[in-house]
């Protein structure tokens, strides 16, 4: 039997990337999005489609089960802020008060484990572009200086022991002092609330929670993250090998060059 894929659209090209490797596998692509966050283009990618609201769980499975959806994508980001204005129907309730916490992580185990009992297999959306993985090592022109690569090694393990409590993926450091960790205001936002309280100078440290489901909710850096950090100032960036998502790493790359920022990607058991 062919893949029938279903993608759980959010904001960005990232669907729509995944949604034309599927269909040059040969794959069907069956796509749900959002009006507030999916690009409005994403349909015409898909061979069936449907708008949903958030907390519309039951509508997305019902419409997956009736297009035959053998697997699942999540990609792109959700805004987070406007997740507290969820409506839920009646299996999104059930499953939030399934739930002991609320972080993104939690939320989206129990989101997958419901696709899953539906016979649903979730799998990771970089699989279908193995490229956008960042690689290891000094990705720009300049490397980090002393006092950044200070500001990284105890950013890095600050992350690590935040992740554990299924929060943020983002840091934001200066002088070994945190001036920011991402909550559900987003990384933009984190990374500007940083560079407001530190002034310029800023380590901004990006890579997943411990014990993160790398299928559901991959850290991302891209051209928006360097536009962000040149407007406060900041001057690195720290992501994880092969944990974080890179779009458009070139030109990110000449962004950063041109700007002055470092880019350094680390081994997760970087420290």
């Amino acid at each position: 039997m062919s893949r029938t894929l279903g993608i759980i659209a959010g904001g960005g090209a990232f669907p729509i990337t995944v949604a034309k490797t599927a269909t040059e596998r040969g794959e069907r692509v069956v796509g749900a999005g959002f009006a507030s966050d999916t690009d409005p283009t994403f349909p015409e990618f898909c061979d069936a489609f449907v708008w949903l609201k958030l907390g519309q769980l039951g509508r997305l499975i019902d419409f997956f089960t009736a297009h035959g959806v053998t697997h699942v994508v999540m990609a792109g980001p959700i805004n987070k802020p406007r997740a507290l204005d969820l409506r839920p129907d009646w299996r999104a309730a059930k499953l939030l008060f399934s739930t002991k916490t609320r972080g993104d992580d939690a939320l989206l185990r129990a989101v997958t484990a419901e696709l899953e009992r539906e016979g649903m297999q979730v799998l990771a959306p970089h699989l279908y572009s193995p490229d956008l993985l960042a690689p290891e090592g000094v990705l720009t022109r300049r490397r980090p200086t002393e006092r950044e690569q200070e500001d990284i090694s105890f950013g890095w393990n600050v992350s690590q022991s935040l992740g554990a409590f299924d929060i943020g993926q983002c840091l934001v450091v200066r002088e070994r002092i945190v001036l920011a960790v991402e909550a559900i205001e987003g990384t933009d936002a984190a990374i500007r609330r940083g560079g407001q309280l530190g002034g310029a100078g800023a380590v901004v440290i990006k890579r997943p929670k411990p014990a993160q489901d790398r299928r559901l909710d991959m850290p991302a850096v891209g051209p928006g993250t360097l536009r962000v950090m040149a407007e406060v100032g900041a001057t690195c960036l720290a992501v994880e090998a092969g944990g974080c998502i890179f779009f458009e790493q070139g030109r990110t790359l000449e962004y950063a060059d041109a700007n002055g920022i470092a880019i350094v990607s680390l081994s997760s058991s970087a420290s």
